[in-house]
Parts: C-alpha cells; structure tokens; sequence
C-alpha cells in the first residue's frame, strides 16, 4: 500500500464527514451557539431584567442598575479516530467510506449532544420536578409549561428530551394520542414532534451516557433555547494521516467544544419511573 493518499481523496472524505455531521445535528439548533472561541473558556454574558421607572417632570432619569454577569464554558477537545486500510493511493472504497464517515460523524454527534446534557444535569438551580413513583405524564408537562411560563420565558423555542420509555408513556395519554387535543397525529406514525409547546427530542440509550437513569429513575430536561449555550472553537474536521507503524490510515474526526447552562430559569429537570 502506497503512504500517499491524493488531497482530493482527504477533502472529499472531510466534506462528507462534515455533511453526515451536520444531518446528524442533534440538540444542537436547540441552544444557543458561539462559533470559531479562541482559547478553552468562552465568557457567556447573561444580562439580568430591568425595571422601568416614572419619570418626574426635570428630574435626572434614574439608571435601572441591570446586572451583568459572565458564565464560563469550557471546551474540551474530542477524537473520534479509527485505523483502516480502506484508501490507496488514488481512490477510496465508496461504500467502505460512506460507513467510516458515518460513524465518525455519529459518534461526535452524540459527543456533543452529551455536552448539552451534562451541562443541564450538572446545574444546580432551575425547577426540578421529582418522579412521584410515576412515569412521564402529562401534568409533568404542564407543571414544567408553567414553571417557565411563571418566569417570562418565551413560550416559542422551548424543548424536551425525553427517554424511548417516558415516550412511551405519553403516547398512552388520550390527550396526546387525540386530534381533539393534539393536532399532531402522534399515534400515525409512533412518535411525538410538538406538544404542550416542546419540541420533542427523543434520546436513546448511548455509551455516551445519555439521560441519566439511576435506580429505576430517568432524569430528562425541558429547556429554551437561550438558556444553554454551546461555544465551538473547532467545528467537525475530518483528517486522513498514514501511520507506519500500524502500515495503516488513521481516519478521524476531531472538535472542539464545551456547553454550560446560562439562565437557570429556563431549565427545568424532570424525573420519572421507568
């Protein structure tokens, strides 16, 4: 086998990496983004309310005295390499490529879709809504629709990870399952897109972690977009490396990135049995 691989067989395996990576998208258009960080702490800036006040006739206007504050994310560096044997020195084995990439690009996918939900298991404020020895129902729904409502969060843009089960058991309550009250016809094709005003996002079980469940107990999250932030330094890379001493080539894909909670008010975490 020859040590040169064309750099038209590399940009081309890096394209389609890119590409599998970002179909495979995951949470990440569900919180708020800063690309191209510089360094391995990017400073969310989170502003607090202001309150308006009367204004006397010739009097000084009085300041509002908004808070600021900023919120460290840090970013850590991820691999996701593989030796194979799958390129020569002129061409690639398309159907062998197309499998490579596509691990490649899904396991950084679920990389960082683990980032997102490590930050909001990590937080420490924020609504939290206990399992009560019941499954995922609908007044959890309701209770985590309120809370965020309570403190002004904007009711567009809000979303839910939920488990395959705790899917499960929403698809058994009649109000999801009818169009009387759900105008996604959820029991057509089994799966739940928009209700109660949440984006659904349904995480399976992933080496990665996943949602956490512990004793029986699921922990999922409700969120708005604007109260996580991921910060990217680099975004997905694919490269192609010949390596001597394994007389192989060393595909891989590389990113750069971190995840933190930003405004607690925006989160709540909800429990149940599984």
């Amino acid at each position: 086998m020859s040590a040169n691989l064309s750099s038209a067989a590399q940009q081309l395996f890096d394209s389609e990496v890119k590409h599998v990576f970002q179909t495979n998208g995951g949470l990440k258009d569900t919180v708020t983004n800063r690309n191209d960080v510089v360094g391995d702490i990017y400073k969310f800036r989170a502003m607090g309310k202001g309150l308006a006040n009367q204004k006397n006739t010739s009097a000084d206007v009085v300041a509002m005295g908004i808070s600021h504050s900023l919120i460290n994310c840090t970013l850590t560096n991820w691999n996701a390499p593989e030796y194979t044997d799958i390129f020569d020195a002129k061409e690639v084995n398309f159907d062998e490529k197309t499998e490579l990439q596509t691990t490649i690009a899904g396991a950084l996918g679920r990389r960082r879709d683990q980032l997102i939900l490590d930050a909001m298991d990590a937080a420490t404020a924020g609504t939290s809504i206990a399992h009560g020895s019941a499954g995922l129902t609908l007044a959890k729904l309701i209770t985590a629709s309120k809370s965020m409502t309570d403190k002004g969060v904007p009711s567009s843009d809000r979303h839910i990870a939920v488990s395959a089960a705790g899917l499960e058991d929403l698809l058994s309550v009649t109000q999801v399952q009818s169009a009387d009250y759900n105008s996604v016809r959820s029991l057509v094709s089994g799966e739940l897109d928009t209700f109660m005003g949440f984006k659904f996002h349904v995480i399976e079980t992933r080496a990665e972690g996943g949602l956490d469940l512990s004793s029986g107990v699921r922990e999922g999250f409700a969120w708005h977009s604007s109260a996580v932030g991921l910060a990217t330094g680099m975004e997905i890379t694919a490269k192609v490396d010949w390596v001597p001493q394994k007389t192989s080539w060393l595909c891989n894909g590389m990113m750069k990135a971190g995840a933190v909670v930003r405004d607690a008010a925006g989160l709540v975490s909800i429990s149940w049995q599984e």
